[in-house]
């Protein structure tokens, strides 16, 4: 081993990962309780920590700890950690941003299946005694266009699904390399050119600084009147106000969402009144086998580390893609 590792993990974690831990051999502190403002003295004490939501390890933050070598994210999603500065500070960022991706892909397109066949409209109805099939005629996905914005691990099994479905890929990206899409039966055009031609738009982007409010109402605007979007990434991608004016009116046709700006989704907030909206609470990784493949990529991850071969598994540029 070319590391030695003193974790301190600041969130409740699932004990799987402790066992991976001790297995690692790897010395830590488990403090879940501990306060945010307590954070930065006591972690002075240590070379890695493990992080959920808790804490934002922003620039200013990393500055003052000069001994952190490892920062590791149990969940996805690394929007909480400034990667540019980390880079910098040479910090190797880990999380587990594949090991949901089956997850996500499969809750994504449960959305866009209840919204293409009025799954949840028509339940609602039947559950007040209301019997109307005419007019939750559905439309078969088969002869659709899908558009995916980000095309990672997860955006790639989206396609793989959509392409079971027969329906037509479409993809885009800042950086997508042609030849990723094509072998994954996907057509690489422009975000104009998606937002234009889809009849559902996937979205499976990093958030950054850089791509928060990636769709605006300009772009909802571009969009077929017929068309469905679907969102299982991060919430601020979409400008939500935006959002709120193209389904109401009618830009678009309606909206699956399984993040949002806040969480949880505040008790009056607009969306939750919208009949054109179908809205979940941030479900998509959370699946009954979640630690378990979670924290194995995780003590992956960290075994490559304290072999001396890291990967950094998403770096500071903001235009890469889960």
């Amino acid at each position: 081993m070319n590391h030695k590792l003193h974790i301190l993990i600041v969130d409740e974690v699932h004990e799987e990962l402790m066992i991976c831990l001790k297995e690692l051999g790897i010395d830590y502190t488990y403090s879940p309780e501990i306060a945010v403002d307590a954070i930065p003295g006591e972690l002075l004490s240590y070379n890695g920590i493990i992080v959920r939501s808790k804490l934002h390890l922003t620039s200013e933050f990393l500055q003052m700890q000069p001994q952190l070598k490892f920062i590791a994210r149990a969940g996805s999603g690394m929007d909480n950690i400034d990667l540019d500065e980390a880079e910098r500070r040479n910090i190797m960022c880990v999380n587990a941003g594949e090991a949901n991706a089956d997850a996500v892909a499969e809750h994504a397109l449960g959305l866009l299946l209840s919204l293409q066949h009025k799954i949840v409209k028509s339940n609602r109805e039947l559950v007040q005694n209301k019997w109307d099939r005419e007019g939750n005629r559905g439309q078969e996905i088969g002869t659709k266009t899908i558009g995916i914005i980000g095309f990672g691990k997860l955006g790639q099994q989206i396609a793989k699904i959509a392409n079971a479905f027969g329906m037509n890929v479409i993809a885009w990206s800042e950086n997508l390399k042609i030849s990723v899409a094509t072998d994954n039966k996907a057509l690489a055009v422009t975000k104009e050119e998606l937002l234009e031609q889809s009849d559902f738009i996937s979205i499976h982007y990093v958030l950054s600084e850089r791509s928060r409010n990636l769709i605006k109402y300009e772009d909802l605007s571009k969009m077929k009147s017929t068309a469905f979007i679907v969102n299982t990434s991060r919430g601020p991608l979409i400008n939500e106000n935006d959002l709120i004016k193209a389904l109401e009116e009618k830009k678009i046709a309606g909206v699956g969402l399984d993040v949002y700006d806040n969480e949880p989704l505040p008790e009056n907030h607009k969306l939750r009144f919208l009949p054109n909206a179908f809205l979940t609470p941030h479900l998509g990784y959370v699946i009954e086998q979640n630690y378990e493949i979670f924290y194995s990529q995780m003590a992956e991850n960290l075994q490559s580390f304290l072999d001396g071969t890291p990967q950094r598994v998403i770096d500071g540029d903001p235009s890469k893609i889960i």
